[in-house]
């Protein structure tokens, strides 16, 4: 049977008033809930049905509204005032304004009101700058008569920082087969294995230096590195020879050591003099004056005295 919209209809309920179909009143509840979950059953089929028919061009279900009634955790509530509980194992969150934000190239979040050092960030500019000159590289002539050769091999492809800083054709090949003559040089070692002086290691045009990033901090001064064979001949210069040079290099070190043994003796001096000082002072104030009291005379015409302090007595004459 049918309705109206072709749909089928529940058939009405049997009439059990024929003689053959006595039935108990447990029976018919059974057969009146069994027909209920056909039905309901038949009504799930049908908005599956027409569910799978109304799917869009990427082959998912439309947006629905969950009913009150639905079971899902995110159905509405019976008031809709309660918003659902945060589940606390996915631990603190913070939330940031994306427009006060700072981008300080660090991969870092800064926290709002926390200013940049500028006068860091400037730092850090004006020592690229001083890097960035020295790091252009000059043309290249088609002609191969016509470019800088290497001193050692006679290759075109030379180092182009060491020909602009240091003024010296060598290619890099060159350059680490023959460490003792063109490896670089800090600024403190050649203060302290050469003698070198500050105003001398700064005078480009006497000692030209390569300017490197200082690996400790990117405010701190960029490190000068020195050619090897230009710092050896500056220095033979200055001190004579190399032997002159060995010569100053011993008694410098020499009287460093004579210093630094002067110190610690004058020091260890100081402190066996407070050590003494100390045990004098504690002995002496260690050591008891004895004060005696009044005089005490005794029946036989003897005198004595009676320390107050450690209770020591003295017989006395009485005249």
């Amino acid at each position: 049977m049918a309705d109206t919209n072709g749909r089928p209809a529940t058939p009405p309920p049997r009439d059990n008033s024929f003689p053959s179909l006595q039935l108990t009143p447990e029976q018919i509840k059974r057969i009146e809930i069994n027909r209920l979950k056909a039905k309901a059953r038949q009504r799930e089929r049908e908005q599956e049905a027409s569910t799978s028919a109304s799917l869009n061009a990427n082959k998912k279900r439309p947006l629905g509204v969950t009913s009150a009634l639905s079971k899902s955790p995110t159905a509405p509530t019976a008031n809709g005032s309660k918003p659902l509980k945060r589940d606390s194992r996915l631990g603190k969150y913070f939330e940031y304004d994306l427009s006060k934000m700072v981008n300080s190239k660090g991969g870092f979040l800064l926290e709002d009101g926390k200013e940049i050092d500028e006068e860091k960030r400037r730092k850090e500019k004006e020592r690229e700058r001083q890097r960035s000159r020295q790091n252009l590289d000059p043309p290249m002539h088609l002609d191969r008569a016509l470019n800088p050769k290497c001193n050692e091999c006679q290759s075109i492809d030379i180092n182009q920082n060491f020909k602009k800083v240091f003024g010296c054709l060598v290619c890099k090949k060159c350059e680490h087969n023959n460490p003792e003559k063109y490896s670089l040089l800090t600024k403190t070692e050649c203060k302290e294995d050469y003698l070198l002086t500050d105003p001398e290691l700064r005078d480009e045009e006497l000692l030209p230096h390569l300017l490197k990033a200082n690996p400790h901090a990117s405010t701190y001064a960029n490190m000068m590195l020195y050619l090897r064979y230009q710092v050896e001949e500056f220095a033979w210069k200055k001190w004579g020879s190399p032997e002159a040079l060995d010569a100053e290099y011993e008694r410098r070190t020499t009287e460093k050591k004579k210093k630094k043994n002067k110190k610690f003796e004058q020091g260890l001096k100081e402190l066996r003099k407070r050590t003494k000082e100390g045990v004098w002072q504690r002995r002496k104030d260690e050591e008891h004056t004895h004060v005696f009291g009044a005089l005490e005379t005794e029946p036989n015409g003897d005198g004595k005295q009676v320390c107050h302090t450690c209770g020591f007595t003295i017989d006395v004459e009485v005249f």
